[in-house]
């Protein structure tokens, strides 16, 4: 229970990676706010340590109503897990403007709106730690995904920068890079490469299996360990990197 009296939230911690983290972290002993979209995806997650509350990382006005509330009811937010986030590819031609905002807004504009809501509280505590989940898009750019690449190669620019920011303090901002998780958005990609590419469920499903260096996919507790062990003892001197979490050297 190394994070007993503790409070952390997680964005898009309803499903996949998220979950599993706050999972995590609650097992640690951990207060931690769970918030998305989706009010009854939240409820039907919440077991015990895990708090829902719905909140749109696009909003600024709603991060900051939210993570507020959420202070007041558990205190200062000393485990910032900024997960949210949209993965669909397009190609350039077909890449509208809709498009691009929407998924600058929720994996940028949402990681970084709901850091610096976070950071308000913990600074004024002596101990803190960001967690950006990015993705080996944000240290390659991925084929087919231009837009999604750009937005996490910029979350992980977001979290060194900070990094450097607070360099010699009690807070640590690292960023997570896993490649091709076992989440519903994979299921959710597998149709949509399958149709882009003219490509069979099981086909689609290999392309992104044989991403990882490893030929399979990457279980959300493996995520979760990791964002653990950057909340544990000894590692304070673990500070603005990029951990890839892939099966292999990318």
């Amino acid at each position: 229970m190394a994070l007993q009296g503790k409070h952390a939230l997680v964005t898009g911690g309803g499903t996949g990676i998220g979950l599993a983290i706050a999972r995590g972290l609650a097992a640690e002993g951990a207060q931690v706010t769970i918030t998305g979209r989706r009010q009854e995806v939240l409820d039907e997650a919440a077991t015990e340590g895990l708090h829902p509350l719905a909140m749109d990382v696009r909003s600024e006005e709603d991060v900051a109503v939210k993570v507020g509330a959420a202070m007041s009811a558990r205190g200062p937010i000393q485990i910032c897990v900024a997960n949210a986030g949209v993965a669909e590819g397009a190609a350039l031609h077909k890449t509208s403007m809709e498009f691009w905002r929407n998924m600058m807004a929720t994996n940028l504009d949402g990681a970084f709106l709901t850091i610096r809501e976070c950071f308000k509280s913990m600074r004024q505590t002596d101990w803190g730690r960001v967690i950006s989940v990015s993705s080996v898009a944000g240290i390659r750019g991925l084929k087919g995904a231009s837009c999604y690449s750009a937005t996490k190669h910029g979350l992980i620019g977001l979290t060194r920068a900070l990094s450097e920011d607070y360099l010699g303090t009690p807070f640590t901002f690292n960023a997570l890079c896993p490649g091709y998780v076992d989440t519903p958005i994979v299921e959710r990609n597998i149709t949509s490469i399958a149709q882009r590419a003219g490509l069979s469920a099981v086909e689609a499903l290999d392309v992104m299996v044989n991403a990882n260096r490893h030929k399979r996919l990457i279980e959300p507790e493996e995520v979760a360990a990791a964002a653990l062990w950057l909340c544990g003892p000894g590692s304070g001197s673990v500070n603005g990197q990029c951990i890839e979490i892939s099966g292999g050297q990318m």
